[in-house]
């Protein structure tokens, strides 16, 4: 039988532990597991949830850092016309670009009548062979495209190669647009932090912000561009790299405006 008492014991076993099990909560308490489950998902409106994973575990100053930095990039634009703002930001990221990547879960659905079971599919590895794209973008477009070499690395010393890339392209492709200084954006990776990159940053005369670490919001390309992209290449077999590297620029080249 429920009663008053029975209920405030049960949500006083749940408050001091929130993964208890509803059969322990019925052995401790001398009631049907049926019962505490009737009140803990009627009378408490109570659901079992697992937890959400997230990138990382920020400590109180790595917060009080990100807050400070994202404030600062806020005021920033808030300080200045935004249109005038979104002309000077040129963004990039690098991504890899497989010679096959199973399909998503999205692209596995399929009709089934009520009471079917699931269909059933397993999990494939991506391929051993890819290919590190680093692509450079603003509001009107693809400035610059870079397919990392066999053996080479993305670091202090190839970066800084491709900033200077980057502003022999905007001359060419941007030419008279840029009028102020260019406002960059990249992630917080190891070769974008590199002293030797910061100093090429400095000389080419752009503004980088600061990108708070794991900031999903100040990291466009990851965000916007490239699940575009890699979906167009789920359960596509690419043969070589110069396979991927065609059907990239051939996507990137078909892109309309109003997706930048």
């Amino acid at each position: 039988m429920t009663t008053p008492e029975i209920i405030d014991q049960i949500y006083e076993l749940i408050l001091e532990d929130g993964r208890i099990l509803a059969k322990s909560i019925a052995e401790q308490l001398g009631i049907s597991r049926e019962r505490v489950g009737f009140i803990i998902h009627e009378d408490f409106d109570m659901r079992k949830l697992s937890a959400k994973w997230v990138p990382k575990y920020l400590n109180s100053d790595q917060n009080v850092n990100g807050a400070s930095r994202l404030s600062n990039f806020w005021k920033f634009f808030g300080a200045i016309q935004m249109i005038s703002c979104r002309v000077r930001l040129v963004t990039m990221d690098e991504t890899w670009l497989y010679h096959y990547d199973g399909e998503i879960k999205q692209q596995s659905v399929e009709w089934r009548h009520s009471g079917s079971t699931r269909p059933k599919k397993f999990r494939l590895q991506k391929s051993a062979g890819k290919v590190l794209a680093s692509i450079f973008w603003d509001q009107d477009g693809i400035l610059l495209i870079d397919f990392l070499p066999k053996g080479q690395t993305m670091n202090a010393e190839y970066n800084p190669f491709l900033l200077v890339q980057l502003k022999d392209f905007l001359k060419e492709k941007r030419l008279g647009k840029f009028t102020k200084v260019v406002l960059f954006l990249h992630d917080n990776t190891p070769a974008h932090r590199a002293l030797a990159t910061r100093k090429k940053l400095a000389y080419l005369g752009f503004q980088c912000f600061d990108h708070p670490p794991y900031s999903p919001d100040l990291a466009p390309s990851d965000y916007h561009l490239f699940p575009g992209l890699k979906k167009q290449f789920k359960v596509r077999h690419f043969s070589s790299d110069a396979e991927v590297v065609d059907a990239t620029e051939t996507w990137l080249d078909g892109q309309i405006s109003e997706l930048f």
